[in-house]
C-alpha cells in the first residue's frame, strides 16, 4: 500500500460551486456536466420549472477567474442518496463557447486514456 500520494489532490467542490447569477450566492456545485445541461447538488430542492441565471466561477491557470454565465431550466429535482442534499437536472437555454470548453476539459481530466504499448 502508497504512503505518499503522488499526484495531487484537487477539491472539485471548491473549484466547481455554482453561484446565482444576479445574487452571487452560491447554490450548489456540479455534479455532472454535458453539451446540453447539468446536474447540481445543493442543500435545497430546486424548484422545477424555471429558468435559472447561474454562473460558474473557474479559476485559470494563471490563477484568475473566469465567469461562465448560463441560463438553464430546472427539469428535475429529488433528494440525493446522502441526507440533507438534492440533485437537480438542468437544461441550458444558453451558454457560451466556454462552457463548451469546460465540459471538454472535465471530460479530459477525468478520462482514462491508456498507454499504447510499443511493440
Amino acid at each position: 500500500m502508497f504512503d505518499e500520494r503522488r499526484i495531487e489532490r484537487h477539491q472539485l467542490p471548491y473549484f466547481l460551486k455554482v453561484f446565482n447569477r444576479h445574487t452571487d450566492q452560491p447554490i450548489g456545485y456540479l455534479g455532472n456536466v454535458s453539451e446540453d445541461g447539468l446536474m447540481l447538488i445543493s442543500q435545497l430542492p430546486m424548484l422545477v420549472g424555471p429558468d435559472f441565471e447561474l454562473q460558474l466561477k473557474i479559476v485559470g491557470r494563471s490563477g484568475g477567474m473566469h465567469l461562465i454565465n448560463l441560463t438553464a431550466s430546472c427539469l428535475w429535482c429529488h433528494e440525493d442518496q446522502t441526507p440533507g442534499h438534492y440533485d437537480s437536472g438542468f437544461m441550458l437555454l444558453q451558454a457560451p463557447q466556454e462552457y463548451a470548453q469546460l465540459v471538454r476539459a472535465l471530460r479530459n481530466y477525468f478520462s482514462f486514456h491508456p498507454l499504447e504499448a510499443s511493440v
